[in-house]
Formats: C-alpha cells, structure tokens, sequence
C-alpha cells in the first residue's frame, strides 16, 4: 500500500497524504488502533515511531518567547501539569487529572486560537468559566497575548505570516468584512507560524534522516510521515542503534531556545511502536 504525498495542498507547509490517507488514522479511539495493528514490518524487521513532543507548544515558547513555558520545557516538566498550577493555583503532586486535562485543553486551545465558546464545548464547562481560564492563562503567559496579537496585525498589514525559517504563510480573509472569515483568518495568523514551523522542522530531519542512515551503515529505511511522526522499517538486530541515530537527527533538526525532544518507540505492528 503507497500513499500519495501532497507538498502544496495545506496551506502551512504540512505535507497531505491520499489515495488513502494514512495521516487520518486516529491513535486514541480503539478502533484507530485496532487498524494500525495491520500495519506490519516484513520478517525479520520492526517499525519505529519516533514522534516530535509537544512540538508545537516548544515552537511557541521559543517564538513567543514565554519564559514560564520556556524554563519548564528546560525542566523537563509535565507542561501541562504545570500550567495548570499557574492557572488553577494547585500543586503539582497529587493534581486531579481532570484539571491537567483543562489545562492540556487550553495549551493547545490557545495555539488554534481557540475562543470561550470553543473551550466550554470541549471541557462541558460552562462558557463565562471557561472565559475566566483563559484570562488567567494570559495573566500566567502574557507574552503569548503578544505573540497572538502581533501575528494578526502582521498579517493584516502584509497578508501572509513568516515561519521561523522564513518561509511565507499566505493569510486569507483576515482582513474580510465579514466577521466570520476574518475571526477564521485571525486564527490562522496565530497558528500557521507555530504549525508551519513544525512541518518545516520534520521536513529538515526527514531529508537528512537516509543520508545519516547510511553513515551509520544501517540499512534501516523511512516509510511514512504522519505530521510530527516519522516511521522506520529497520532490521530486528539495529533496531536499537537506528533509533539513536534517528532521534539525533530529529532532535537536531532545528536549534530552539527550548529542546526539541523525539520519544521513539519499537513493535510489530505500528500500534506496538507509538
């Protein structure tokens, strides 16, 4: 089975898959995995997974320059965990799941612009709570109010974004009357930098990934690209040594004022490797 790879069809910068898409292939509903348990390595072989964490929120640290976010990634902190102490006023040891969970929700709410009513809907909270979370949020991380603020007004003046590494993000409606496309053009402003940056990222460690490979006499091959997730066939018996080399690469893809960290994993099946 070969996917097709689409280098121009999203428009910040992701690669798209189809003819069938294996990027939409959900990981945490039982019946996602059950169909990545089909995906098996040829005898004698097992497949890697080797993920980018918490990319996206790392890119927001270091381009919107959050201190808080950026000394706790050095940390090596539970990031969610953490805000939600900043946010909720809690400890750390013994926090209710549940409240990581809204803080999970905000984290990666605030990247897609996420608004109250947008929030409320996802926790099944009310929406002048969810409203109040995400005004401490910014009270706790205000320079990330700034980033948003400074990405739309960037875009409404040059009508396109810039990714860290320069490459320009076309921005569509920000400026439109009606309010709906430009409240969509808005949220794009302030996500298509963070998620661009991620797809330029794995795109660098994908092209030099094979090269580092080959250096390593390792015969161990890229199948597949799923957003922040790359995935390997590789030999049973270098296994092991191809996952140093891979996250080596990855992890050095690109140089962030926070680490960029890839957890890799090894198995049968694509399910047994994430």
């Amino acid at each position: 089975m070969h996917t097709s790879y689409g280098q121009t069809n999203v428009n910040t910068g992701r690669l798209s898959s189809n003819d069938p898409n294996l990027q939409n292939i959900p990981i945490r509903s039982e019946e996602g995995r059950k169909i990545r348990t089909a995906f098996i390595a040829e005898p004698g072989h097992k497949l890697i997974s080797a993920d980018y964490s918490q990319i996206e929120l790392r890119l927001l640290a270091h381009v919107a320059e959050i201190d808080a976010l950026r000394e706790a990634f050095k940390n090596g902190e539970d990031i969610h965990a953490a805000t939600a102490s900043k946010v909720f006023g809690v400890p750390i040891e013994g926090m209710d799941p549940m409240v990581r969970r809204k803080a999970k929700a905000i984290n990666f709410g605030i990247i897609y612009g996420i608004s109250a009513f947008g929030l409320a809907n996802q926790l099944g909270i009310a929406q002048k709570e969810a409203k109040e979370f995400i005004e401490a949020y910014f009270e706790i991380y205000p320079g990330i109010r700034d980033y948003m603020d400074e990405a739309k007004e960037f875009a409404k003046k040059h009508g396109f974004v810039r990714t860290l590494f320069g490459r320009h993000i076309h921005i569509n409606g920000i400026n439109d009357k009606n309010g709906m496309r430009r409240s969509f053009g808005e949220r794009a402003a302030i996500n298509a930098p963070i998620q661009g940056g991620a797809a330029d990222i794995i795109k660098r460690a994908m092209i030099a990934v094979p090269g580092a490979l080959v250096d390593a006499g390792l015969k161990t091959r890229m199948l597949l690209q799923v957003h922040d997730e790359l995935i390997f066939e590789a030999p049973e018996d270098e296994a092991e040594k191809a996952i140093k080399t891979i996250r080596e690469v990855m992890e050095n893809a690109a140089h962030l004022s926070v680490p960029l960290i890839a957890d890799a994993g090894i198995g049968d099946s694509w399910a047994d490797a994430h």
